[in-house]
């Protein structure tokens, strides 16, 4: 419990992209050395043991994130691989670190993991109660196994860990690629090329009711590290913002915030994936007195606001 020396290293995997950045970000505002913060590296192949091994064998600790899930698009047209790809890391990483003796390790999980019909807002008690919605069920149920191994070797061997499951994560950095990213890059995308072009509208996949729980990617990261710290036993907690968010509104939002003046249309024919997404955040404002302080509104003002500057529309 309690803040680690600043001795100990903590390696960062998937630190490369947006979130993993800011992970890094705070354990450097928190006095973690430079030398102390390490990243993965893609020469390595972290389905292989031995790729595993390498790259754990400096770190003292272990905060796991991996990139590999996006929208509902590429999430199912690459299920296959996904799924393969974060069982096979996940356990190999988990094992390793058991037999290197590492004093902790954390895994960033995913909201894809719970149930696909569940009553708002989400309950961790109710993580095992039904199967994750279809489209992201691959990915979701390989995130999930990890907590089970985890759970077996702080019993078995001791291993230290957390577990935690954050909401749609979004802000500045994030994957801009609009047939593949996560909703609100996606959608900020389309409106600014509909700017740019002129176009009279846009079409936005399924019927715009589904909600979300979106948390602002700083808010993210700070929770992450401060459950990272103090909390040893791996069991889900929730991060995020504990409000529900329809795609209808939360396109409304980004084409008043980008002043696009066309229309919205809604391709029914396309999925919604979960039907609703808010997550109870009562257990994490428990054991870190976390609170979300990004209102919705103002990290996408800022996303926006990056993305202008750094699109070539």
């Amino acid at each position: 419990m309690g803040k680690y020396s600043i001795k100990k290293r903590v390696l960062v995997i998937g630190g490369k992209n947006y979130l993993g950045q800011r992970i890094i970000n705070v354990l450097k505002n928190k006095g973690f050395s430079n030398e102390s913060i390490l990243t993965d590296s893609p020469s390595r192949d972290l389905r292989k043991p031995g790729d595993c091994e390498s790259i754990l064998k400096s770190a003292d600790n272990v905060i796991y994130l991996d990139n590999s899930a996006r929208g509902i698009l590429f999430n199912e047209k690459n299920s296959a691989r996904l799924f393969y790809d974060n069982i096979l890391v996940g356990i190999n990483l988990i094992e390793k670190a058991r037999q290197l003796k590492i004093k902790k390790f954390c895994v960033i999980g995913t909201v894809c993991s719970y149930p696909k019909n569940m009553e708002i807002p989400f309950k961790e008690e109710e993580f095992w109660s039904g199967y994750p919605e279809e489209n992201n069920a691959p990915y979701g149920l390989a995130k999930k196994i990890l907590l089970v191994q985890l759970q077996s070797y702080k019993k078995q061997y001791g291993l230290n860990g957390s577990y935690i499951i954050p909401a749609n994560i979004y802000g500045p950095g994030d994957l801009a690629d609009e047939r593949s990213s996560h909703v609100i890059p996606s959608l900020i995308i389309k409106f600014l090329k509909a700017i740019n072009k002129g176009n009279p509208n846009i079409t936005v996949w399924g019927t715009g009711r589904a909600t979300r729980d979106f948390l602002y990617v700083d808010d993210a990261a700070e929770a992450i590290v401060d459950l990272f710290e103090k909390v040893n036993y791996p069991e889900p907690i929730n991060l995020g913002s504990g409000r529900e968010t329809s795609i209808m509104d939360l396109a409304l939002l980004i084409k008043k915030i980008t002043g696009y003046k066309g229309q919205i249309k809604y391709d029914i024919s396309k999925p919604d994936g979960q039907p609703r997404r808010a997550l109870d955040i009562s257990k994490a404002t428990s054991k870190i007195g976390f609170k979300p302080k990004t209102l919705l509104r103002d990290g996408i003002i800022k996303t926006v606001n990056y993305y202008k500057k750094t699109l070539k529309l």
